[in-house]
């Protein structure tokens, strides 16, 4: 798999099939190992080791329904109180990060309330808190580290 621009962690990597499976510490279980999974399994360990987060306040591929279609975020980091802090878009390194990409973690944050946005294909790293007195995103430099 590529290399990306987070940093490198020990992964738990068994080969059925022909296909390449990743163990994912948060779902306890193997998934294939696609390039947008490949991603996704960097930015969880990322959070957990490097932000600090623990693991029991991050959902991975948490079902939401908008307009009666159901769709799924990458992940979601919830604070103490259970309610949503964080959402984390994935995509594979190969997909350019377009306007196309925070429109889709913008339609499901006005059913999330988050208060910080993350689009990633693990290349790029785009991060933005919510300015809700002026309706509006403010870029930054990173998330905050868990507190």
């Amino acid at each position: 798999m590529q290399k990306l621009n987070l940093p490198t962690f020990n992964f738990k990597l068994k080969s059925n099939e022909n296909k390449t499976l990743i163990f994912d510490c948060l779902r306890k279980k193997y998934l294939v190992l696609t390039p947008e999974e490949w991603v996704r399994q960097h930015f969880v360990m990322y959070l957990m080791e490097v932000k600090k987060y623990p693991a029991s306040l991050i959902a991975v591929e948490k079902q939401l329904t908008i307009n009666q279609l159901k769709k799924r975020t990458d992940i979601v980091i919830f604070n103490k109180q259970g309610t949503p802090n964080i959402i984390v878009e994935c995509k594979a390194p190969k997909i350019k990060i377009t306007q196309a990409t925070f429109d889709q973690i913008a339609r499901y944050n006005l059913k999330l309330n988050a208060d910080f946005l993350v689009v990633t294909n693990g290349l790029e790293h785009f991060y933005c808190m919510l300015d809700s007195e002026n309706e509006r995103y403010v870029f930054l430099r990173d998330i905050p580290e868990y507190s």
